[in-house]
């Protein structure tokens, strides 16, 4: 599939991002893999934290260059992107899987043996019943992502970052990204449950760690059985969240972290 060429290592030659119509603060290219360089740069990130506005500063990227902006968390003890043995060489296209085949995988091989089988996807959210007037999804991740940025959520040191990818979902396979390896050995099958999501939920990847990610979310579920259909699906995705959550039932976990919520947070143990 042909994609445009990847715009990051003109960043090498002009830092400031002036050549892609940007203005960057100053930042280092990554191209650090658990094999060691790869061809091209992976990501860019900033070396320092950001005001507030930081990830609007991005945003013309997206439009103009194909670069998605991103929060990374250097701050959790596991060093920034270069020390996360990022893997591109061993992931493949999201577009290549089916996202509930994914899901129905992962539940048959997580699930206890009283479970009930897997309940198929959750519907799909209507912006127009959830929103008057329509919510934009990278509104709702600007907002998100500037709120991290200013230190209000769940990272330490969150950094702002540009990474090359078709669509926001891709984000983690782009980078080659390893946070769910105890889980699921290529992202890429993950990632495509992101590009269901963003179908339906409007989430836009907006940050990640070493081993976790949060997305942001324009229409989440509204009533407790939306949200419960939800939290089937964020268990197969994410097994770990409902033993974190302290709760091991799916309604307790969609009252508490999914109803009404604008971000999903994932941690993989």
């Amino acid at each position: 599939m042909a994609t445009l060429p990847n715009p990051l290592p003109k960043l090498a030659a002009d830092p400031s991002g002036r050549c892609l119509g940007l203005e960057l603060p100053p930042g280092t290219l990554i191209d650090a893999t658990d094999e060691g360089p790869w061809h091209e740069p992976l990501l860019w990130c900033a070396d320092e934290r950001a005001v507030p506005g930081g990830w609007a500063a991005l945003e013309p990227a997206r439009r103009t260059v194909g670069l998605l902006p991103l929060v990374v968390e250097v701050g959790d003890g596991h060093g920034g992107p270069r020390d996360w043995q990022l893997a591109p060489a061993e992931v493949s296209y999201p577009g290549d899987h089916d996202p509930e085949e994914v899901m129905a995988d992962h539940w048959a091989a997580y699930a206890t043996a009283d479970a009930a089988p897997w309940p198929g996807l959750a519907p799909e959210a209507s912006p127009v019943a959830t929103a008057v007037p329509a919510v934009d999804p990278d509104s709702v991740a600007s907002g998100v992502a500037s709120s991290l940025l200013a230190g209000g959520g769940p990272l330490k040191e969150p950094r702002p970052a540009l990474v090359f990818a078709r669509r926001s979902a891709d984000i983690p396979a782009a980078i080659g990204w390893t946070g769910p390896a105890n889980h699921e050995t290529d992202v890429a099958r993950l990632c495509a449950v992101l590009r269901s999501w963003e179908d339906r939920f409007g989430i836009r990847v907006v940050a990640l760690g070493f081993d976790h990610l949060l997305v942001s979310v324009a229409f989440p579920p509204t009533t407790l059985a939306e949200a419960e259909a939800v939290a089937a699906e964020h268990v197969a995705f994410c097994p770990d969240n409902l033993r974190q959550d302290g709760d091991t039932t799916l309604r307790g976990y969609a009252e508490r972290r999914l109803l009404d919520q604008p971000t999903w947070h994932f941690w993989w143990d």
